[in-house]
């Protein structure tokens, strides 16, 4: 990997490993503009640099630098003052009296060892009775390492960051990397890398160390090399003969196969190298805890996009795996189906990713409805999402809480249809919501499962939604649920207008669907003495008094589309009940 290095004086150095999707701002103290993804290198000690002074980019293996318009200094690259140019690997510019070299790193582990002249493993025990000679420098150094790790917005970040921590805690190291002991044939990966010496270009560690250190030991195991028979110096972990190392592992699961190289040259003293292997153990520790704890953030964030806040908790606790596990409990099905995509579709051919961007927007508005009023969701099918509650919670609250999810996901695409450059514009939706025993929890093969809901009450809640575009109507419940949510004391912010008994497509009980609406004044929405009188119609159309039903529909405001399905039904049958009337509607199709 490329980097460019800045020399100044006084043996000022500074480093900036180069990436090809990220460019590079150059200067005394850099600032990032609107570009995305820019680095910044500070050179603080230059005057003749400005605040921000050139803008560098690695790309096809050259390095193209461009000078600020508000540098007010020149670049000299060739002996030249030169605005723009493209530099090799190897060559460099100047600022004042800084000079910026292009290098080349380069690792190749060192398979084949010299033997070394002693090789010595740190036991915990040993470790604790080491006496620090700098405690306070080490300690201070360590207190900054979690905001170190909570800063890093990558891992590149992140090592580059505890390479230069390993420097300042160790005075005696001249190289340090994160290594990492891959899969079954134990490769050896070196994360990253970084020396003392900005003129090293080369890393070879030992990966007899790694191993025995991070795989064999699993405890900090120091090697220290010397000269040949002949006098002449061996190669072993650096090109420069750097001639002891010691592998220090990360311990956790978020760090598993890691270790911290750490390497050095000892000259003629032998340095007792214990104090510098407790501060790195140390480090290790602190980067696994906070490397775990980041790891369950990411789980719990992976969780909360299918668990409410309220149930989190629960599955984070030491008894969540027990929590997951499926169990046959009286839940509260909601199926929500997005209406209107085909038609958007065809509008947006030509922006497919726009169209992808407005569908996954709607599907978030229906799980942000859905984790408010604490559900679960099992699954998106499509444009579709499927939830359910009393699972892994009973509050007994199941299907108020499903029916408050549904009134506030009908009103979210309701304010959208009056505001054209809402992402919701042009999308309705229709719900379904049924209550019933269920098998719910982890569900699938030991080595593939997802959180779900088992059982017929998920069929006929994805029936009832499918039937809302025959009934005219954007949600509708089973009886079970309308009975929860009557007897419920907090059922005021909802109520119900029973629109027909039916029999879904493929099933073979009747079921009494009614329409859920919202406890509010709105336009077009039923008042109590609507629903009244609809639901008095609705009684005479199942007694088979369909004149009666039929001039009873009439008394209900014209604009509501629910009574049109009674009312169309009986002029198909020339307002006279067919043959052996039960007052059920069959469905002829989902």
């Amino acid at each position: 990997m490329p980097r460019l290095i800045a020399r100044g004086p006084e043996s000022d150095e500074r480093r900036c490993r180069l990436r090809p999707d990220r460019p590079v701002r150059v200067g005394r103290r850099p600032t990032k503009d609107e570009r995305a993804n820019v680095e910044l290198f500070e050179v603080p000690w230059e005057s003749s640099l400005s605040r921000n002074h050139a803008d560098v980019r690695w790309l096809k293996g050259r390095l193209e630098v461009s000078r600020v318009d508000s540098a007010t200094n020149p670049l000299f690259f060739k002996g030249q003052e030169q605005d723009r140019f493209v530099m090799e690997l190897g060559e460099h510019f100047v600022v004042g009296e800084t000079t910026f070299t292009l290098a080349e790193d380069r690792v190749s582990v060192a398979h084949e060892d010299p033997t070394p002249l002693d090789v010595v493993g740190y036991t915990m025990a040993e470790l604790q009775q080491t006496r620090y000679r700098d405690a306070d420098e080490r300690i201070e150094l360590l207190a900054t390492l979690p905001d170190v790790i909570r800063r890093a917005s990558n891992d590149e970040e992140l090592f580059a960051r505890l390479a230069l921590l390993i420097f300042e805690g160790i005075p005696s190291a001249d190289a340090a990397a994160i290594v990492r002991v891959v899969g079954d044939e134990k490769k050896i990966a070196v994360s990253y890398w970084d020396s003392r010496k900005a003129t090293t270009s080369e890393f070879k560690p030992s990966r007899k160390l790694i191993l025995d250190a991070v795989e064999d030991r699993r405890q900090s195991v120091r090697s220290l090399w010397g000269a040949t028979a002949s006098g002449a110096r061996s190669e072993y972990t650096m090109t420069d003969s750097l001639d002891w190392a010691f592998v220090t592992p990360v311990p956790g699961k978020a760090c598993a196969g890691w270790g911290i190289y750490v390497a050095g040259k000892a000259g003629e003293a032998r340095l007792d190298l214990r104090p510098d292997v407790k501060f790195t153990e140390l480090v290790a520790d602190l980067l696994s805890a906070m490397r775990d704890f980041q790891s369950l953030e990411r789980q719990q964030a992976t969780l909360g996009r299918f668990f409410s806040p309220v149930t989190l908790p629960i599955l984070s606790s030491p008894d969540g795996e027990d929590a997951l596990a499926p169990r046959q409990t009286d839940v509260t099905v909601l199926f929500c189906d997005l209406r209107g995509f085909s038609r958007e579709a065809e509008r947006a051919k030509d922006d497919l990713m726009g169209l992808l961007r407005r569908v996954s927007h709607a599907l978030d508005v229906m799980t942000k409805c859905i984790h408010s009023h604490q559900g679960v969701i099992g699954d998106f099918q499509g444009d579709a999402a499927l939830a359910f509650w009393g699972w892994p919670l009973d509050s007994g609250n199941s299907a108020i809480e499903a029916c408050r999810a549904a009134v506030q996901i009908r009103q979210r695409f309701k304010d959208a249809a009056e505001k054209q450059d809402d992402p919701l514009s042009g999308f309705r939706c229709g719900i379904g919501i049924a209550s019933g025993e269920a098998v719910a929890g982890r569900l699938g093969s030991a080595g593939q499962f997802k959180i779900d809901v088992f059982g017929p009450v998920v069929n006929l809640a994805s029936r009832l939604e499918g039937i809302t575009k025959q009934l005219r109507v954007p949600i509708l419940v089973d009886e079970g649920t309308a009975r929860r949510v009557r007897d419920n004391p907090s059922k005021e912010d909802v109520r119900f207008r029973r629109l027909a008994r039916l029999r879904p497509y493929g099933m073979a009980l009747p079921v009494t669907v009614s329409e859920l609406l919202p406890n509010v004044v709105e336009t077009q929405v039923l008042t109590a003495e609507g629903v009244r009188q609809y639901e008095a119609a609705l009684d005479q159309f199942i007694a088979g008094d369909w004149d009666e039903a039929f001039a009873g529909l009439h008394e209900v405001p014209h604009w509501d589309h629910g009574k049109d399905f009674l009312t169309s039904f009986i002029l198909q049958h020339q307002r006279k009940p067919p043959a052996g009337w039960d007052g059920v509607v069959s469905m002829d199709s989902k």
